[in-house]
């Protein structure tokens, strides 16, 4: 019978992984919040009308890349492909919008069907974040200035630059997307595929495109600079005030748009050379119309999305990842026969309890040499051995297991005060 495995594009994260994404989410976790946003879980399917509704049919998300079925009722469902139609969705159905301030943050799964490569899959995680009911410049720049904090604590800031544009009003785009399709359909030929698909389509993503003839038609295209209307233009240039009065470094790209049909106004991306093509980590802007487009009365809005995997991958590139964010056990605890199990057991959850030690208690027997090569093995610092000879003097053995320093005996009152300083010398910290 053959073996069953993963799904194509759907990875298993193992346990010597898991340590660097732990230490990701906890750190976004910790930036986002110290910000005064709340988190909100939302489901991984939703009625498929959503998505339709907020990404917009004709996109190459709804198109071709949504996991989307009919569920026993009959109902088309879909597996979430982003995550702000969720979280408007959630916040309009339980009355958090009209005429409230709300900030918000989510993490999750999100599915695409796409080709699977490098730093992007078809079951992939994001964390998010939006911010509803303000309409200033102010936000963005908040919402901006928390990822540029983040990237800080992470030690990634100078790998990663900040493009903005802005994409200016509907009424703005719709009368320069009409001058752009009637200047590209004259020159259809020259466009790549994907080009000409979107001309029909979606043709403001021509403007990403990454084809060098494309490019190149593009120089001589109109300008939508030409197109902005005033107030757009102020919002604009308030949020550049904004961040070059915080000293956030940026770019002004005005090819920048995103793939999604909510967005107007800002929008930016958090791009990175140290990944080969896929560069972007951090994308989001300002969707004012999106919760009036679902049903809700309009609400100003603004958020961010950033991938996980492509986070990772980018900490992993860079080294830096703390050799302590790695640190699973900090200690392995061995009752050396069975008379003094329990007693190792008991001190095990002392040190768990009063110093927040991990602590992997040895379990299944075996000999003395076998027991020590699993804590070896454990990844742990120190390895603490009670004997017969140490439970009856109240003390118990620390052999460091990443040094040459000596084997010591502790006794057992104030163990975990003195536990915590050798780790801290083990660990140089």
């Amino acid at each position: 019978m053959a073996k069953l495995q993963a799904i194509r594009g759907m990875n298993d994260l193992l346990p010597d992984q898991s340590p660097v994404w732990q230490y990701l989410e906890s750190t976004v976790k910790a930036v986002l919040q110290s910000y005064g946003y709340a988190e909100v879980r939302t489901p991984i399917v939703e009625q498929t009308e959503l998505f339709k509704r907020s990404i917009g049919e004709v996109t190459d998300i709804v198109e071709k890349e949504m996991y989307t079925f009919e569920d026993r009722n009959g109902d088309s469902l879909t597996l979430r492909p982003e995550g702000t139609a969720s979280c408007v969705r959630a916040a309009e159905q339980h009355g958090l919008l009209y005429n409230q301030v709300q900030r918000f943050w989510y993490t999750g799964p999100m599915f695409r069907h796409e080709r699977p490569q490098k730093g992007r899959y078809r079951q992939f995680h994001q964390i998010g974040a939006e911010a509803f009911g303000m309409q200033g410049p102010d936000i963005d720049a908040e919402v901006i200035l928390m990822t540029a904090r983040l990237w800080r604590q992470l030690g990634i800031d100078q790998a990663v630059e900040l493009q903005i544009n802005t994409l200016a009003s509907s009424t703005a785009r719709h009368a320069f997307k009409s001058d752009l399709v009637a200047y590209l359909e004259t020159r259809k030929d020259v466009l790549d595929a994907d080009s000409q698909r979107r001309l029909a389509t979606n043709p403001l993503r021509i403007l990403d495109s990454k084809d060098p003839n494309t490019q190149a038609l593009l120089d001589s295209a109109p300008n939508f600079n030409d197109y902005i209307d005033e107030e757009s233009r102020n919002h604009f240039e308030q949020l550049c005030a904004l961040l070059d009065a915080a000293g956030v470094n940026y770019v002004v790209n005005p090819r920048l748009v995103r793939g999604l049909d909510y967005y107007g106004k800002t929008v930016f991306e958090w791009v990175t050379s140290a990944l080969g093509a896929q560069g972007t980590v951090c994308a989001g802007g300002r969707y004012d119309g999106l919760v009036e487009q679902l049903g809700g009365r309009h609400t100003p809005a603004v958020g961010f999305a950033m991938g996980v995997e492509r986070l990772v991958l980018l900490l992993e590139e860079l080294d830096v990842v703390p050799a302590s964010a790695r640190q699973l056990v900090d200690v392995y605890m061995i009752g050396i026969g069975d008379e003094n199990l329990a007693p190792a057991m008991a001190v095990a959850e002392a040190l768990r309890a009063d110093a927040g030690i991990n602590v992997q208690l040895h379990c299944g027997g075996g000999s003395f040499k076998s027991q020590m090569k699993k804590a070896d093995r454990s990844g742990a610092q120190l390895a603490i051995l009670m004997g017969s000879e140490e439970r009856e003097a109240g003390e118990v053995a620390v052999k460091p297991l990443r040094s040459a320093a000596e084997q010591i005996r502790l006794p057992i009152e104030n163990l975990a005060q003195a536990l915590k300083q050798r780790l801290e010398q083990e660990l140089g910290e």
